[in-house]
C-alpha cells in the first residue's frame, strides 16, 4: 500500500501509446488496492503522448489529484495540451519543482 501518494515514473524519451497508458493506469489501480491516493507523474523527457493515450488518461482511476512533473518546455507543452484538450478525471496541475508538486498533492486538501 502506498505511503501518502503513488509515484508513476515514465522512462526517458518514451512515446506513450494507448496500451502504455492503459497498463500504467492498471498499475496505479493495483498499487492503490482499492483506495484512492494523490498521484505524482514524473513525465520528464517524455517524447510524445498519443491521442489514444490522452483519452485513457481522462478516465478516472485511483488518483484523487494528479501532479504532472516535468523539466523541459516540451514537458510543459505536452501537459498543457492535455489539460486544454481533455477534462482530467480529478484536479491536475503541471509542475517543474518536485517539492511544489508534492506540497500541492499532500497539503492542499483537495483544492485545485
Amino acid at each position: 500500500m502506498p505511503a501518502g501518494f503513488i509515484h508513476l515514473l515514465w522512462q526517458t524519451d518514451v512515446s506513450i501509446e494507448e496500451a502504455d497508458a492503459e497498463a500504467a493506469m492498471a498499475a496505479v489501480n493495483e498499487v492503490a488496492q482499492g483506495g484512492e491516493y494523490p498521484l505524482l507523474v514524473d513525465m520528464a523527457t517524455t517524447e510524445s503522448v498519443s491521442r489514444g493515450a490522452r483519452a485513457v488518461f481522462s478516465i478516472p482511476c485511483a488518483a484523487t489529484r494528479i501532479a504532472l512533473l516535468g523539466t523541459s518546455p516540451v514537458d510543459r507543452v505536452l501537459a498543457n495540451f492535455f489539460l486544454q484538450v481533455h477534462i482530467p478525471p480529478c484536479p491536475t496541475r503541471f509542475f517543474t519543482s518536485r517539492h511544489e508538486a508534492l506540497n500541492w498533492l499532500l497539503h492542499e486538501n483537495g483544492n485545485s
